[in-house]
């Protein structure tokens, strides 16, 4: 099996060995052989496919003609074409485990009454994730409404990429949860109008507990300077991991100051995004044999595993997932 996923799949043999354990009662590779032959002729690349495959496994195990093609016939019907197919699956793998007449169109339906037309629909379940993933009818019920009522307060457009997320983050979020951030952010000085904007932005930041946002929102105010509107216009940097990613940098920059290597070349707004991977290619290994006190900042944040790796905390990912709307 494992050889079969690297031959196939073009898969490493570590990732092989990792994602055949589900597969291994198998004994033949025919009904994946025609699994991976569908989703080719359905538009999937090697990419796609490991990805799918990443995700669950089990996939490859699925029937073609009573589940895989009734699915792929499901959104064809829908009017998407093969590359929308392809992404709308790839964004909503859960589709694949889910029963068309049971739960496929039944949330569809949902969905358009809630949105008014299958128009909208179709542009979120082409963007956006985790669009079919759970029981609509289960973890939003009567409350669809009410919350949209809320997006529409923060000003959400229905066709932004972020009104499926902002209805999911304040479904988990009480109004007086949701009244105590506004009123920490209006302690910072952001205005009414300046909060909507940073929710319609980045609505996850408002998923942070208070105690975080007010670290947050403190240590971008009185240690790095920036003003209270500034950082409500940039709100994907109050999703990035303040102890992983933002104070560590922060303090490399002032090192790299303090020894006088400091080019001023970039801004901290554009370290905070870079990866991580070009952070250390620019700012870190450069130095090492003269500031070895850089990477003892990252080790000692936690961000540093050996000598030039950084690990991306899950703030980071997320912060990094949203910064394409901004």
């Amino acid at each position: 099996m494992v050889e079969y996923l690297v031959n196939s799949c073009g898969f490493s043999p570590s990732m092989a060995a990792k994602f055949s354990k589900p597969l291994a009662h198998l004994r033949s590779t025919e009904k994946l052989e025609a699994v991976l032959n569908f989703m080719r002729s359905q538009g999937f690349d090697g990419v796609g496919i490991r990805k799918l495959i990443s995700w669950n496994p089990k996939y490859l195990c699925f029937n073609v003609e009573t589940n895989l093609a009734p699915k792929s016939q499901f959104l064809r019907d829908l009017g998407l074409l093969e590359s929308d197919i392809v992404n709308a699956i790839a964004r909503n793998h859960d589709i694949l485990g889910l029963n068309v007449h049971r739960a496929l169109v039944p949330r569809l339906e949902m969905w358009e009454s809630l949105m008014g037309s299958r128009e909208l629909v179709l542009k979120h379940l082409k963007k956006t994730r985790w669009f079919f993933c759970s029981s609509v009818e289960k973890k939003l019920h009567q409350s669809l409404r009410a919350l949209v009522v809320r997006a529409d307060e923060l000003g959400t457009p229905w066709l932004s990429r972020m009104f499926v997320r902002t209805l999911d983050v304040l479904h988990k979020l009480s109004k007086e949860m949701f009244e105590a951030k506004v009123e920490l952010m209006r302690s910072f000085g952001w205005s009414d109008s300046e909060f909507s904007s940073a929710a319609r932005k980045a609505p996850t930041f408002l998923g942070m507990s208070l105690n975080m946002m007010r670290r947050k929102m403190e240590f971008f105010i009185n240690v790095v300077g920036y003003t209270p509107s500034f950082v409500a216009s940039q709100p994907i940097f109050l999703l990035y991991s303040l102890q992983k990613r933002v104070i560590p940098r922060f303090r490399v920059t002032e090192m790299l100051k303090l020894k006088g290597l400091w080019t001023g070349q970039y801004k901290f707004t554009s370290i905070l995004v870079f990866s991580d991977t070009k952070f250390m290619e620019k700012f870190v290994l450069p130095h090492k044999e003269n500031v070895p006190e850089l990477l003892d900042i990252l080790r000692v944040a936690g961000t540093c595993k050996g000598n030039d790796t950084l690990h991306l905390a899950s703030e980071d990912e997320e912060g990094l997932n949203l910064l394409s709307n901004l």
